[in-house]
């Protein structure tokens, strides 16, 4: 059976005012002023800069900073959580043909918790978040661990995400992948608009 990598925030679901309040709870903290939504959605899906220099001003992520964050997404993650438009029946249809899994680069305890309130946490074998690996996405560790828990061939998978961290991580564990529209990132080119093209993309694969 042929296994299919979702990304969750800005794919499967859309967290994004939870993530941004966070932030800017995290930023408040640390004496910084709050950021606009959609910008500050795009910075977390930009592999080109160092989010925490970005947002909080230091080279790396302070034990401070982690904790500010996890104790108030922890308290906050479901707020406003909703399932993209379409993306329910979309999984319960791949469901019936394809092993199903979650490679995130949130907290994979966050992760399930959020998926398992939208009733689709069920469908899916694996759930791995950062905290599961050395190196989150772009680094192809994450797509490398699900392949291996579920002994699939790269020619039998596809990763399918809203961000280019996600497409790096599908190129760089050399497996297809699918750049979604709908998420927190605006691409120009190169991405699909539609659930309903992402399913067509997906059984083009698979059952030609």
């Amino acid at each position: 059976m042929a296994l299919l990598i979702f990304d969750m925030d800005g794919t499967i679901l859309d967290s994004g005012t939870a993530i941004v309040n966070t932030i800017n709870h995290v930023r408040e903290a640390l004496g910084f002023e709050k950021l606009e939504k959609h910008y500050a959605l795009e910075k977390v899906n930009d592999p080109n800069i160092n989010a925490s220099k970005f947002f909080y001003g230091t080279d790396d992520f302070t034990l401070q900073q982690k904790e500010l964050f996890e104790e108030h997404y922890n308290a906050n993650c479901l707020n406003g959580l909703e399932l993209y438009d379409g993306m329910a029946k979309l999984i319960d249809d791949l469901n019936q043909e394809f092993t199903l899994t979650v490679a995130t680069n949130a907290n994979s305890v966050f992760a399930k918790k959020m998926l398992d309130h939208l009733e689709v946490g069920k469908y899916f074998e694996t759930i791995l978040g950062f905290d599961s690996v050395k190196q989150a996405k772009p680094h192809p560790e994450m797509v490398y661990k699900i392949l291996d828990t579920h002994n699939i061939q790269k020619e039998k998978a596809q990763l399918i995400g809203d961000s280019h961290k996600d497409i790096m991580a599908a190129t760089n564990a050399g497996i297809d992948s699918v750049l979604v529209n709908w998420g927190f990132s605006n691409h120009e080119e190169d991405a699909i608009s539609s659930i309903e093209e992402l399913e067509k993309k997906i059984f083009e694969k698979f059952k030609a």
